[in-house]
């Protein structure tokens, strides 16, 4: 995928491609980390980068199922484990289900065709609104858009953190670009 979204269509079109894009630069921000180092929490908080994928993956997931009717159970011992990955869990495990949840969440929005549905608000959380009654598909994807962003600009800090590595050196490592004077690849460090 190149480092900026392409040309789009209409705005369904717009919001999946954006929250796409996102969602690979957050999968990026993992590219060549051992283990240990996408379990690593190198700043203030506890976040790690595998966790910070693991929160978006589940979050994106949530507010699909909410479009989609399914009852939602609140767990804050849930919320809080997704933010790390589990013992045993794998950085392959996680990603095979952000993708599918992606592509639950495409199928979706595209089956829906409607950015207008409406959904009911959930005011069993603080973080929501008391004072609206409803979302819409529209507001939801700009959220999931914003959510994942939030925390890909996370997972950025978490990653320099670690290794030193950034977003395009990563994006030309994992995409194979050709290495120029002011953008070389990301290569792991040698000890």
């Amino acid at each position: 995928m190149p480092g900026q979204v392409g040309a789009i269509e209409n705005e369904q079109q717009g919001l999946l491609a954006y929250l796409a894009q996102m969602r690979y630069v957050l999968k990026l921000t993992a590219y060549g980390l051992t283990d240990e180092q996408l379990r690593a929490g190198p700043s203030a908080s506890e976040l790690s980068v595998g966790g910070l994928i693991k929160h978006c993956a589940s979050t994106e997931a949530g507010w699909m199922g909410q479009v989609r009717g399914e009852p939602q159970v609140l767990d804050y011992q849930q919320y809080a484990d997704n933010f790390r990955l589990a013992e045993g869990e794998t950085i392959d495990d996680v990603l095979t289900r952000y993708d599918r949840v992606a592509e639950q969440t495409e199928k979706t929005v595209t089956e829906l065709n409607d950015l207008e549905h409406l959904i009911e608000v959930d005011h069993s959380v603080p973080w929501n609104s008391k004072d609206m009654t409803h979302w819409t598909l529209r507001w939801i994807l700009l959220h999931l858009v914003q959510e994942t962003a939030r925390h890909t600009g996370h997972a950025d800090i978490v990653r320099e953190s670690v290794d030193g590595a950034t977003a395009y050196p990563l994006m030309a490592a994992a995409e194979g670009w050709p290495e120029t004077d002011w953008l070389k690849p990301w290569r792991p460090a040698t000890r």
